[in-house]
């Protein structure tokens, strides 16, 4: 197995730490100490040897910190993740509502008098810190740049990961390494800075077609890179984790200790991305020559428009993936209700993916939650937590696949036994939001905060909503969260075709269940209408190709284009993955996809 139901942190381990954490402190002269989840390269997912945060206060999701002092510690976090805290997280720490309060107007209230307060400059990008000070402003509460005090108390911390690098076949990225970085180059040259520094993992593995095994799940490389005016770069990775790639013309291999005095020697304007280059980089540029000059990580955006290639391969990747949970969901429906539990159900899904003999991961732990487990978002079963899904209950199962030609990522929310009037009504709402998006046709130019909320409309009108975004970009055998492109209210980055990003609205029961649906689009150019007066407009293309539950569905509720869309969308299923499947689950899709 991928994934393992070992609980990896309890409540009662925090106490001790963060008595620990503050003697620290009080030795620093320190009155506080900042602890994110984030690691020296910025990325979201980390490895085992930076989880500070969920080893410090027990708490394990993706997204949040802590800002510890000494008579207070709180521990931010954000609607997705507010069940999850109030269950993992001991007495000693404070759950925050972020972002509704800021991390600057909390320390306000609860550092009155000033005080100083410590951070690595190696875990917090330069923009978060700049944003923190400005709110501190007069309030007599100064940020001190500080060694990691975690550090120094976490005993058995694991060693820094050095997993292989290898080749990604340029025939699935569409474009060479060195084309890649000509094309980057040019880009520098026409604003006019001689280099940018690169910190992001995914952005470092795409921009030299390689792969990694350093962070679970996500196949990227710990490393560091400037790229030059001229399309040369020089790369800071341990040279033994390179061991089976030929980096190329034109990639300078460098150890890790040699990037801060490579950064001390650049001259002129060198690009540093402010959302995600750590203040310790920025303080390396700034004590040499160079002249620094914020602006987005050259990488970003080409990543995130995916080439035809890339979108070739993440339709295979989803027909390959739509195949198996097909046959994971023909299996259960055989299943009695009570007789199988929320690990046996995630670990035969992950036999479904194995069987299809291309997994090279799954993309994350799979979120498998019965009842009320589904109503915690990014919900994680343990061999404590695991239940059995039960008769009258809905069962949530989030879940994808890394391929080497795609990653992939799903949900969906199916009946165990007969559903309750209510869980029916607020399922429909939700596939009515998800099949309102997949019809959207909209002019150039407009982000995802533009169409976010079409997708809560049939939910708002009945008083409810979700407390996450509608949607997250997804790389190309890369990171299955990526930016800079997002279906949400904080999405400014307007749409592109090539453009993979999910579209999962939901609903959330406290105690009782929760409704996620998740299909990947990629944004293409929508073609003229008679009559129409727009020049250019766009549009998704679904990849995914899974039915819903058909007995949750109430088609009283549908319109008559939904119901068109989710009958038309049925009978692609059928013709799509079928031929793929064995005869039971062949027999199950017939019956799961019929018209409505």
């Amino acid at each position: 197995m991928y994934q393992s139901f070992k609980a990896t942190t309890r409540p009662e381990q925090g106490p001790p730490r963060l008595r620990a954490l503050r003697e620290e402190m009080a030795r620093e002269g320190l009155d506080g100490f900042l602890v994110p989840r984030a690691d020296a390269h910025q990325g979201e997912y980390v490895a085992p040897r930076d989880e500070r945060l969920a080893w410090l206060t027990g708490f394990t999701g993706s997204a949040g910190f802590a800002v510890v002092l000494r008579e207070v510690a709180g521990v931010f976090v954000d609607g997705r993740y507010t069940v999850q805290a109030r269950a993992q997280l001991a007495e000693v720490f404070t759950p925050v509502d972020w972002p509704a309060t800021r991390p600057g107007a909390w320390l306000r209230e609860h550092l009155p008098h000033g005080g100083a307060v410590g951070f690595d400059p190696w875990l917090h990008a330069v923009d978060e810190i700049a944003r923190l000070r400005a709110a501190l402003e007069g309030s007599g509460i100064t940020l001190r740049e500080s060694a990691n005090l975690v550090d120094r108390i976490w005993e058995d911390q694991p060693a820094p990961p050095e997993g292989a690098v290898t080749p990604y076949p340029d025939a699935l990225a569409g474009e060479s390494a060195a084309d890649k970085r000509a094309r980057l180059a040019q880009d520098l040259r026409a604003a006019g800075h001689r280099a940018a520094v690169i910190t992001l993992p995914d952005a470092l593995c795409w921009l030299l077609n390689i792969r990694g095994t350093d962070i679970p799940r996500i196949p990227v490389a710990h490393g560091f890179a400037i790229l030059h005016d001229d399309g040369r770069v020089a790369l800071f990775m341990a040279p033994a984790k390179l061991a089976g790639v030929a980096p190329g013309d034109g990639v300078e291999v460098q150890a890790p200790e040699a990037f801060l005095p490579a950064l001390g020697a650049l001259r002129g304007r060198v690009r540093l991305d402010p959302a995600s280059a750590p203040v310790a980089v920025a303080r390396a540029l700034e004590h040499g020559g160079a002249e620094v000059d914020h602006g987005r990580d050259p990488c970003l955006l080409p990543k995130a428009t995916k080439t035809r290639a890339e979108i070739r391969g993440a339709e295979e990747a989803h027909l390959r993936d739509g195949a198996a949970m097909c046959e994971f969901l023909a299996w259960l429906d055989e299943q009695a209700p009570g007789s199988l539990t929320e690990i046996g159900a995630a670990r035969q899904l992950e036999e479904c993916r194995r069987a299809t003999g291309e997994l090279r991961d799954i993309s994350f732990d799979t979120i498998s939650g019965a009842g009320p487990h589904g109503a915690i978002v990014h919900y994680r079963v343990t061999e404590e937590t695991d239940r059995p899904l039960n008769a009258g209950e809905l069962y949530l199962v989030d879940s994808g696949g890394q391929y080497l030609d795609g990653t992939t990522d799903i949900t969906r929310t199916v009946a165990i036994g007969d559903p309750g009037a209510e869980e029916r009504a607020c399922y429909t709402r939700v596939l009515q939001g998800l099949i309102t998006v997949s019809r959207l046709r909209w002019p150039e130019g407009l982000a995802g905060r533009d169409l976010d909320a079409l997708a809560r409309m049939p939910l708002w009108l009945a008083g409810q909503d979700y407390a996450h975004g509608t949607g997250h970009g997804v790389g190309a055998y890369l990171s299955v969260h990526e930016g800079p492109q997002r279906l949400a209210r904080t999405g400014e980055e307007p749409l592109k075709p090539g453009m993979i990003l999910s579209n999962e609205p939901g609903f959330y029961r406290e105690g009782a269940f929760g409704i996620r649906l998740e299909n990947l689009v990629v944004v293409e150019e929508a073609p003229e209408l008679p009559g129409g007066n727009v020049a250019r407009m766009l549009r998704f293309q679904t990849l995914t190709h899974v039915p819903f539950d058909r007995h949750l569905v109430d088609a009283d509720m549908l319109h008559g284009p939904e119901r068109a869309w989710l009958n038309a969308y049925h009978a692609l299923c059928r013709s799509k993955i079928g031929p793929r499947l064995g005869n039971r689950a062949k027999t199950w899709l017939d019956a799961a996809a019929a018209p409505i």
